[in-house]
């Protein structure tokens, strides 16, 4: 299936991190969030994308033109140089497709102005481009298809440290919790999507907004809830939690390394153990629902 990526936003809210770049290439370790999000969707079999341009979008272009493996894996040099061997690469099998949405365009005009490059799929991904996740695809994908909606995506518990607080008409306060623990859920991408979804679209509209609305008046929108790893990109304290992950060796959303431990070894060793993958030395199994 080919993945639709929106990574033409402002992202304001982290300006004072990113006020020169676009959110999509605001790194996570030593690589931007969009590269670990693309890496994700490869794993899974999805390695055609279509980037939704607007905001520095020539950055994102030559960051992809001028990507060169060589500085972040492992090769070997021979020949005086003349001769380089790869220990492993990227991006060596994505397809991707740069495509200029404009730069204040919302979410459903950007999506409007590339159907033409998914005229052939009957079922397509996309996302937000600026949140990761150990969402088993694969599962998300099949529970979409058995739901016969048009639309879906991940429902999430929300990040926020903010509490949520019920009163009664008087003002007196009946309960405080915390958002996270609170029978809260917000929309956190990763959607599903039939290309009939563009019969529910109109000009200028919002996806989640007017269409989203047609669908659930149709019962054709599904969420999946899913309680496992979900982080933003969203403000700096998100970058800063991002990198606390990566410093730590404690990194769910790279499924690609947990599934490489689990089919060559079925287990974990001592010095993997801070990985997230990794349970009392054994390699954690996701099922449906979560881990």
């Amino acid at each position: 299936m080919k993945v639709v990526l929106f990574c033409g936003g402002l992202g304001t809210r982290l300006r004072e991190h990113s006020d020169t770049i676009p959110k999509p290439l605001v790194n996570v370790g030593d690589r931007p969030i969009i590269w670990h999000l693309m890496r994700y969707y490869a794993h899974y079999g999805h390695n055609e994308f279509i980037l939704c341009l607007g905001y520095r979008g020539d950055l994102i272009r030559s960051y992809f033109l001028n990507y060169n493996e060589c500085m972040l894996n492992d090769f070997t040099l021979s020949e005086g140089g003349k001769r380089i061997e790869l220990a492993s690469t990227d991006l060596d099998d994505w397809k991707i497709t740069f495509v200029d949405t404009g730069l204040n365009s919302n979410i459903g005009t950007r999506l409007q102005l590339i159907r033409k490059y998914l005229e052939h799929e009957e079922t397509f991904l996309a996302n937000y481009s600026d949140g990761l996740s150990d969402l088993p695809l694969d599962q998300h994908i099949d529970a979409f298809q058995e739901s016969g909606a048009i639309g879906g995506f991940v429902a999430v518990r929300p990040q926020q440290s903010f509490h949520c607080v019920n009163t009664s008409p008087n003002g007196l306060v009946n309960s405080i919790e915390s958002m996270s623990g609170a029978e809260l859920r917000i929309n956190g991408g990763f959607f599903c999507l039939k290309n009939s979804i563009f019969d529910y679209m109109r000009e200028g509209e919002e996806l989640v907004e007017q269409p989203f609305s047609r669908l659930m008046a149709s019962k054709r929108l599904w969420a999946n809830r899913y309680d496992g790893f979900w982080a933003p990109m969203d403000t700096y304290k998100d970058k800063v939690s991002f990198d606390k992950h990566h410093a730590d060796g404690n990194c769910p959303w790279m499924v690609w390394k947990r599934d490489t431990l689990r089919s060559v070894t079925g287990s974990c060793k001592e010095s993997d153990r801070k990985f997230d993958g990794c349970i009392n030395g054994k390699v954690k199994v996701i099922g449906k629902g979560g881990i």
